[in-house]
C-alpha cells in the first residue's frame, strides 16, 4: 500500500504516478497543546496591545521567509514576528528585516511545542510547497488561527471560519495578517473553531488506529497493538 499524508498527495499519486494511495492524516497529542505555555520564548517582553505573529520551521528556501518578513512588515498594528527553527536562510531572513531587527526573533531551534506555541497569536506560513504542515496542526490544537498561503492541504485543514484567511499567493499574506492582528476577537473565535477541528481530524490516536488498521489488513486481521 501507498500511503500519504495529505489529499494533494493523493492526488498527484494517482495523476502522475498512477498509484491509488491511502490517506492517513498526520496526528499530534492534541491535549498537549491545550494548556497554557511554560517555556518563554526567548524576545523581548511583549507590549499589551503587540500581536505575536510565529511560525516553525526550517529556514531553508522552501519555506520562503523572507517575504513572510516583508509581509509582517507591512502590518499597520504592532506585531512581532517569531520564527522558531535553523537552516541556511538565517541571514537572508536577517537581511529582509534590515532596520525592523527589533520586531523580529529568531530563537533558534526549540524543542516541545506545546509548551511554547501558546504565546503566538497567529501561525503564519509563507511556503511555496507544503503537504500538511505538523506546525499548522500544532497551532490549531493549541487554540490559534492561521495565516497562510494556499499551498498542499492547509486550506483543507483549517476550520471553515479560518478559510477566508488563506492567501491565494505571498502578495496577499500581509493583508490576511493584518485582518487577523487587528481583531483579537475575530482570532479567538477562529482559533476555538481550529481546536475543535485538530480534535476532530488530528489526533494521535486517530492516526495510530488508522495505521493498525492499515497492517492488520495486511497480516491476516492481527493488530499491531494486540497479542
Amino acid at each position: 500500500a501507498l500511503v500519504v499524508p495529505s489529499e494533494l498527495l493523493v492526488r498527484i499519486a494517482s495523476a502522475e504516478w498512477g498509484r491509488e494511495a491511502t490517506l492517513i492524516r498526520n496526528g499530534i497529542d492534541v491535549a498537549r497543546y491545550a494548556a497554557a505555555p511554560d517555556v518563554a520564548i526567548p524576545m523581548p517582553e511583549r507590549a499589551d496591545n503587540e500581536v505575536v505573529i510565529g511560525t516553525v520551521a526550517g529556514l531553508r528556501k522552501v519555506k520562503n521567509l523572507p517575504a513572510l518578513v516583508m509581509a509582517a512588515r507591512a502590518v499597520p498594528a504592532p506585531v512581532r514576528l517569531v520564527i522558531a527553527g535553523e537552516g541556511p536562510e538565517r541571514a537572508a531572513i536577517a537581511a529582509a528585516a534590515s532596520g525592523w531587527e527589533d520586531r523580529l526573533c529568531l530563537p533558534g531551534f526549540m524543542a516541545e511545542p506545546h509548551r511554547w506555541i501558546g504565546h503566538f497569536d497567529i501561525l503564519a506560513l509563507s511556503s511555496l510547497s507544503e503537504q500538511a504542515p505538523i506546525a499548522v496542526i500544532e497551532a490549531m490544537a493549541a487554540g490559534k488561527a492561521i495565516a497562510s498561503c494556499d499551498v498542499g492541504d492547509v486550506k483543507a485543514m483549517v476550520s471553515e471560519e479560518n478559510r477566508p484567511f488563506i492567501a491565494n499567493d505571498p502578495h496577499q499574506l500581509s493583508a490576511v495578517l493584518g485582518h487577523l492582528a487587528s481583531d483579537a476577537k475575530l482570532r479567538q473565535r477562529i482559533g476555538a473553531a481550529n481546536a475543535a477541528r485538530a480534535a476532530e481530524l488530528f489526533d494521535e490516536t486517530t492516526m495510530v488506529a488508522a495505521y493498525d488498521r492499515l497492517y492488520a489488513s495486511a497480516l491476516e486481521g492481527r493488530s499491531l497493538f494486540t497479542a
